[in-house]
Formats: C-alpha cells, sequence, structure tokens
C-alpha cells in the first residue's frame, strides 16, 4: 500500500525542495476573500479568475472522488543573476518553462509512486508523458489555490508578500500539485504564520500594490502590468518601473527568510546560454528573431514580443522610483 512516507521520499529524490499532503474538503477560510478580492477588482484584466470558481475552493469539483491533494515546491533561485545594468527579468524566467518543467516531474512522481505499489514494477518509458487515471497534475494550469493547498499541507505559510515561504527555504519555488483520489494515511498540519511585525515586502513593494498584509491589487503591481496586462502600462506605475522588463522580485529579495535561498540544482531551470549572456544593448535592440531564439521554452514568452517591446519603451523613458 502507498505510504505517505513514501510519498515525501520519492519527491526529495526527484529534486523537489518540499513536500506535502492535505485531505481534500472546501477551502472555506478563503471564499470569503477570494469574493472580496473579485468584488474590488483586484483581479484585473484575469477576468478568468472569476471562472470555477467552485472548483477553485474544492479540488473535489476538479477530480471525482478525490481525497488527497499532494503539494510539492521545486527551487527556483537563479545561481548566477543578470548583470545589474540588464532590464530586470524575474527569477523565475531564467530557465525553461516552469509549466512544462513541473507538469513532467510531477508526473514522474506519480508512475514511480505506482511502480512502487506494484511492487518496483519498472514503468513503461512511453507512460511517462501520459495523464494516469484517477489524478490531476497542476502547476498554475488548473483553477485551485496553489498557495493554500500547499499551506494545508504543512510546506510553509502565506506571507504578507502573498508567497508562500517555507521556514529555512524562502519563498523561490514553484509550487505543484497532484490531486488524486489515493487517500493518504497520514496528513500534514498546517504551520502557522512566522511574518511578526515585518513589513518589508509592504515598505518596499514599488506602487504599493501589496495594499494591505496578504492583499495584492494586480492593477498595480509591476508583475501583473509587464506580464499579463496587454495594454499601456498607467502612468503611475510606468513612473515606478525602474529597471523590471519582465516581473517584479522586490517583494522577495527584501523578505528576510530569503537570506536562507539557496541556488536551484535543477537542470531544466538553468538559463540557457542565450540567455546568460544578455547585455544592456543586446536586450535595447531586440529583434523579434532574437526574442523567438533567446527566450524559446522561456516563460518571457507570455509576455509576448509586443509587451516586452511596450515595456522596454517605458523603461528607456522613467528612472524609476525605487
Amino acid at each position: 500500500m502507498l505510504s505517505s512516507r513514501l510519498v515525501k521520499e520519492k519527491a526529495k529524490a526527484l529534486g523537489f525542495s518540499a513536500c506535502g499532503i492535505a485531505p481534500v474538503e472546501e477551502a472555506k477560510s478563503e471564499a470569503d476573500y477570494l469574493a472580496q478580492w473579485l468584488a474590488a477588482g483586484c483581479h484585473a484584466g484575469m477576468t478568468y479568475m472569476e471562472n470555477r470558481r467552485a472548483i477553485r475552493l474544492n479540488p473535489a469539483q476538479l477530480l471525482e472522488d478525490a481525497k488527497s491533494v499532494i503539494s510539492v515546491a521545486l527551487n527556483y533561485y537563479p545561481k548566477q543573476k543578470l548583470p545589474a545594468d540588464v532590464p530586470h527579468i524575474a527569477y523565475y524566467a531564467y530557465g525553461r518553462d516552469y509549466h512544462d518543467v513541473m507538469k513532467g516531474m510531477l508526473r514522474q512522481l506519480w508512475w514511480e509512486l505506482m511502480a512502487a505499489e506494484s511492487k518496483n514494477l519498472p514503468v513503461e518509458p512511453e507512460k511517462m508523458g501520459q495523464e494516469p487515471p484517477a489524478v490531476r497534475f497542476c502547476t498554475d494550469s488548473a483553477p485551485i489555490l496553489e498557495r493554500y493547498w500547499a499551506w494545508r499541507a504543512g510546506l510553509g505559510w502565506i506571507g504578507k508578500n502573498t508567497n508562500l515561504i517555507i521556514p529555512g527555504k524562502g519563498s523561490f519555488f514553484f509550487l505543484g500539485e497532484i490531486v488524486t483520489t489515493w487517500e493518504a494515511d497520514a496528513y500534514d498540519v498546517p504551520q502557522k504564520n512566522r511574518c511578526g511585525t515585518c513589513t518589508r515586502c509592504l515598505d518596499a513593494c514599488p506602487t504599493g500594490a501589496l495594499e494591505t498584509p496578504r492583499h495584492l491589487n494586480a492593477a498595480k503591481c509591476l508583475s501583473y502590468l509587464t506580464i499579463e496586462h496587454r495594454g499601456e502600462i498607467p502612468e503611475a506605475q510606468a513612473a515606478c518601473l525602474g529597471n523590471r522588463l519582465f516581473g517584479c522580485d522586490t517583494c522577495q529579495e527584501v523578505c528576510p527568510w530569503n537570506r536562507f535561498a539557496t541556488p536551484t540544482e535543477v537542470e531544466a531551470l538553468q538559463p540557457s546560454e542565450a540567455f546568460s549572456v544578455l547585455t544592456r544593448t543586446a536586450v535595447e535592440t531586440l529583434s523579434e528573431a532574437d526574442y523567438r531564439r533567446i527566450f524559446a521554452h522561456s516563460a518571457v514568452k507570455r509576455a509576448k514580443y509586443s509587451g516586452l517591446l511596450r515595456t522596454l519603451s517605458v523603461w528607456k523613458k522613467q528612472k524609476g522610483c525605487r
């Protein structure tokens, strides 16, 4: 019989930095907050956040007879950062697109667990890319509350900057989940919030998008405005763009818990040679061909070439406020 201990051992062996398991149930504590956040328009242009609310609040709506959520975290903190004069690209986008990396690792984890349950019978390689029955793999790709489930599974707590903070490791992590009909023999306990009286993330947010602890207004957030937003960047936020081209890591960089951050060893998350040698001049003169070559298989493509040019034009004009 598959044990919770084996799940965690296999996850660690594959390279995940943390793994926990929570029972499937309705996220009642998040329902009112989600409703208020949406009603206030804090999701900005991400109208998809309004959809499938029942699934967001209960993974049982995603998979019939779901019993458990296996939550994992994958470190993406870079070994070497781009030079300071190169327009800032969020650390999570340095390597291959995390959707592909995490989905592949989650599939491999599950098939290895199934092999172990079947008395260590080897898994046929072709099965690794298949979706097995009675399970769903999620990594920012299904409408479930990933940070909430990571908290419920005991990985860490949701900080005032809205990121999941893992004690002794920080917050530079991708999150992923396996929603399954398997019922664990032991479930993990949520951790207490350990942010204390610290407000460094709120104080450092360039645009004041972190309006109150754990309350992010995406309409003001430079990560949203440089990645998801398709129109012009509003003047008030553009004045605070500083050196940012794709995303913003400020609220994580100032977090005291990230003094524990260590570079990722995951090969797929290492930057390509073309990315590693980026210069300010190369970015300022970026052609569409260069964009496709440098950011192939990268999450940077989420912003599209036109989006990078829009932000780059603002970047060239503004000195930034922080």
